[in-house]
């Protein structure tokens, strides 16, 4: 599998800026999956932390999930991984879990994300509310998320980085 990542335009305008921003930082966590095996991908960065790559791709799978699907859409969508018992479990793949699934998973819930946010206008507010009942519109979604993945591709270096070495953006 290669992974193109797109530097976003300098030129564009206000909703392509977003989306391929967004793309690009979703491009930015499958760089830092690629060329792992299954142990590597399970590999926390330092302790105490517990953070892997693969809790990070299945964390980011539940974030699309819960703001394209439930808040933006209004989908009854449940969580994938997660549980009210344990809220992080996305974060804490099981010896049976697969990457190959959790990948495919969360790249599942972006093309659906895509789509639900197709023909949109960002002012547009969601159908659904955010479990804190508040309600948001398409552009604060895409802003949050772009905040979401840079925060996590952080992560995701400082990862990758103890696993094998790799650096860079």
């Amino acid at each position: 599998m290669t992974i193109e990542r797109i530097d976003p335009s300098t030129l564009a305008g206000e909703r392509e800026s977003l989306e391929s921003w967004l793309d690009f930082h979703r491009a930015t966590l499958a760089l830092k999956t690629e060329g792992l095996d299954e142990a590597q991908l399970r590999t926390a960065s330092v302790s105490p932390s517990d953070l892997t790559l693969f809790g990070l791709v299945r964390h980011m799978a539940e974030v699309e999930r819960g703001w394209f699907r439930r808040v933006l859409a209004g989908e009854d969508a449940g969580p994938i991984y997660y549980t009210e018992e344990d809220r992080d479990r996305d974060f804490h793949p099981g010896p049976d879990d697969t990457f190959e699934e959790a990948y495919a998973t969360w790249q599942a819930e972006i093309a659906r994300a895509r789509e639900l946010a197709a023909g949109r206008k960002l002012d547009e507010i969601g159908v659904g509310a955010h479990r804190s009942g508040e309600r948001f519109n398409l552009r604060w979604i895409y802003v949050h998320m772009i905040e979401e993945y840079a925060r996590h591709n952080g992560h995701a270096d400082l990862i990758r980085q103890a696993v094998d070495g790799a650096t860079g953006d």
